[in-house]
């Protein structure tokens, strides 16, 4: 029986193990399965689940309604889901979510800017990666100068050209010489 079948029975007929065991062989059905049919979280179809990123975190939203080791560790395996999980399931920073998206230099500037709400070592250094992110990461993040984030800036000329000027218009008068 494929997992489209399995969930097609278990609508007609309820949850059984066998239609279970059946959609447990797509991460996708398994949670489509646990949100209609079993109506609650098991700990059988949550490893299903997080066997797929995005799975993981919907399993989270949807289904245990909160933060879960295994779903977090699920979604971290994307860094896109992770920032989603931080965001939206544990609504606060947390060690796993945040190595995950300093994968990524944009989501590592976004976890710093909704997530964290202040500057890290960690998320700037991720940031520095990308010339025109550590620009926004020391604009909205830092909200200061630093030569970390001046020098990676400086790699293009359009974030640094942008990083310049916002220098000057924000700290060029209280410049003394």
């Amino acid at each position: 029986m494929t997992p489209e079948e399995a969930y097609d029975l278990a609508l007609e007929e309820g949850p059984s193990k066998e239609t279970r065991e059946s959609v447990c062989k797509n991460p996708g059905y398994t949670y489509i399965y646990a949100l209609y049919i079993d109506k609650c979280p098991r700990d059988d179809t949550r490893k299903i689940a997080c066997e797929d990123p995005k799975w993981a975190y919907y399993y989270a939203l949807d289904v245990d309604k909160g933060p879960h080791d295994t779903t977090r560790a699920g979604a971290c395996k994307s860094p896109e889901f992770a920032l989603y999980y931080a965001t939206d399931i544990d609504k606060s920073p947390h060690d796993n979510t945040r190595e995950s998206v300093c994968e990524d230099s944009w989501l590592a500037y976004m976890y710093a800017m909704y997530v964290d709400r202040y500057p890290r070592d960690d998320t700037r250094k991720s940031a520095c990666k990308e010339p025109c992110y550590v620009y926004m990461y020391a604009l909205y993040v830092d909200k200061c100068f630093r030569v970390d984030t001046y020098v990676a800036a400086s790699k293009k000329s359009s974030a640094l050209n942008e990083y310049n000027m916002w220098l000057f218009y924000n700290f060029g008068n209280k410049a003394t010489t």
